[in-house]
């Protein structure tokens, strides 16, 4: 008989692990179910007065390989952003942010002359160059690091807007080990933070561009993915309710009826996969549970004709915690210009996250208004646009708290055989370590079935 293989969630991390598995097994049986009545997760656009917008992620990090490396064996065309650099809220105006490597200034020069921050706040930082490292390799905050390292206000005005923003989180919660490993190696290998992001950043002038989108835009890829899987093996509108054992292997149940599966990839949230798991792996699903999210939402901007040229040159700002209802805006027309555009200035701005999630229950109107009347008094756009949408996504942002890793270890061991989890709950946010994630879940799945297949030989 052959082996059936089913996956749970039809996002980027659920389509891309039933690629794998069919490219290296192509007579494999594979079913996708997806609750949604569409695939693709927060991979979708939408339509805003005549434009097609991104609701979710808009590109991937180009310099991790695996989502550039998928896009290009399905066919599809990159782009690079038309405009990069970002600019920082203050109480000056935006202002450029300094040279900096994840947050961190790598300039010693720009940084004591940078106006974003008080003159003892950039002395401050400057201690980092003789500071001596911390001894012990245990996990600590991102916000615990670099105020030990830098100070609170770089912490404040330039790291947690940054790296924080990333995850819609909390930087004095946010693992360093599990988020971004890289400070703690600069710390131990350079002695310093700002001497690290200087030759992280040397690096990175001759890495290519940062970000890279499929040219019509990210829904191509899940486009791109479904019908390299196969359209009918896609169920949407197909919610998984439960999973069971069934001898050495497993039943799916579903409101259409049950599926055996010899093996499954869990694509969900972690909350989810827990309320699935909860029968077959009681372990599993508790540590699951312990993952924490936060909810988010997008305002999507258009603004009337003649406006795209009040945008400044670059990709967009972040806002320190609290300075204004968005925490962070991308100038999309800059970023990535369209012709469609045609001289409006479109933009996407970030409400919502850790400390902030109540804005989300504002009406879609007050969230605009708010994020408009702020942009006008640092940007020249009218305080209104001229179209709009707001996309919430509650509870869509993984938290990877101090010792996350640890937690993702002890769910991993916990999991019956022939089950895994896949997506960006676990070990890497982005599309680009969420397609890693799946194929690497896909690998276990397909070394379980070659096992057992031996086994079953054995007893014959």
């Amino acid at each position: 008989m052959t082996d059936r293989v089913v996956v749970v969630g039809a996002g980027v991390a659920g389509l891309s692990a039933a690629h794998a598995l069919l490219a290296a097994e192509p007579s494999l049986d594979v079913t996708v179910l997806e609750a949604d009545e569409r695939p693709g997760g927060r991979l979708r656009s939408v339509r805003v007065g005549n434009l097609d917008l991104e609701a979710g992620p808009d590109s991937f990090v180009a310099r991790k390989p695996w989502a550039a490396d998928l896009a290009g064996r399905l066919g599809l065309e990159l782009a690079a952003p038309g405009a990069t650099g970002a600019l920082v809220w203050t109480e000056r105006g935006l202002v450029p942010m300094p040279s900096t490597a994840l947050g961190v200034p790598a300039d010693i020069d720009e940084l004591v002359r940078w106006r974003g921050l008080p003159r003892a706040a950039r002395l401050r930082a400057l201690s980092d160059l003789v500071r001596k490292p911390r001894a012990g390799d245990e996990d600590e905050s991102i916000g615990a690091l670099v105020r030990r390292r830098l100070g609170d206000e770089v912490a404040e005005v330039l790291v947690a807007p940054l790296l924080g923003g990333l995850f819609a989180g909390d930087v004095d919660r946010l693992g360093v080990r599990s988020t971004f490993p890289e400070l703690a190696g600069w710390e131990r290998d350079f002695g310093s933070l700002i001497r690290g992001a200087k030759a992280a950043l040397a690096a990175s002038d001759k890495a290519g561009p940062m970000f890279l989108k499929p040219e019509r835009g990210m829904t191509a890829l899940v486009d791109a993915l479904v019908s390299a899987v196969a359209t009918e093996r896609v169920r949407t509108a197909s919610a998984a309710a439960s999973i069971g054992a069934e001898g050495p292997a497993y039943v799916v149940r579903t409101g259409d009826g049950e599926l055996p599966a010899s093996s499954i990839v869990l694509a969900t949230p972690a909350p989810a996969a827990a309320r699935l798991l909860a029968e077959v792996s009681p372990g599993a699903a508790a540590r699951l549970s312990e993952i924490a999210y936060v909810s988010t939402a997008v305002a999507l901007l258009v603004y009337p004709d003649g406006t795209a040229d009040g945008l400044p040159e670059t990709a967009g700002f972040v806002v320190p915690a609290g300075k204004a209802p968005m925490t962070a805006a991308t100038f999309l027309s800059r970023k990535w210009p369209d012709p469609a555009f045609g001289s409006r200035a479109v933009l996407r701005c970030f409400v919502g996250g850790a400390g902030a999630e109540d804005v989300l229950d504002a009406r879609d109107e007050d969230i605009v208004e708010a994020v408009g009347r702020h942009l006008a008094a640092v940007l020249p756009l009218p305080e209104l646009p001229a179209a709009h949408a707001v996309v919430r996504w509650p509870r869509s942002m993984p938290q990877y708290e101090v010792g996350h890793l640890d937690r993702v270890a002890a769910i991993e061991r916990s999991l019956p055989a022939g089950i895994v989890v896949v997506g960006n709950a676990y070990r890497g946010i982005g599309i680009a370590d969420t397609v890693r994630s799946a194929e690497e879940g896909a690998g276990a799945v397909l070394a379980h079935l070659t096992g057992r297949r031996i086994r079953t030989e054995r007893v014959r």
